[in-house]
């Protein structure tokens, strides 16, 4: 499974991009091979400085084979909340995309 992580306004851990990681093969590595890459966006929407209740956004793109992309957003209060769910957001989207057809 290929993924690319990207962030902005914030300073990333390795504990972060793990998590991404196996979030990601936990909820959608089912589909394998049907779907090229994952791009996960990751920004903190008011920066460092000032913490909000919803300012941690993911935001992850996959790439069907063959298919238009699909996107997917979530924000929580915290980062891992935020991967969490819109991972599980996009095991859903897919599951209408791919198993449908």
């Amino acid at each position: 499974m290929q993924i690319q992580i990207n962030t902005s306004n914030f300073d990333h851990s390795d504990a972060l991009d793990a998590h991404v990681r196996e979030t990601l093969e936990r909820t959608v590595g089912r589909f394998g091979e049907r779907v090229t890459r994952y791009e996960v966006h990751l920004s903190d929407l008011n920066g460092q400085a000032k913490a909000g209740p919803d300012d941690k956004r993911c935001l992850i793109e996959a790439r069907p084979a063959g298919r238009d992309p699909l996107v997917v957003e979530d924000r929580a209060g915290d980062f891992y909340d935020a991967i969490t769910t819109a991972a599980e957001k996009m095991r859903t989207s897919l599951e209408r995309r791919l198993e449908r057809t």
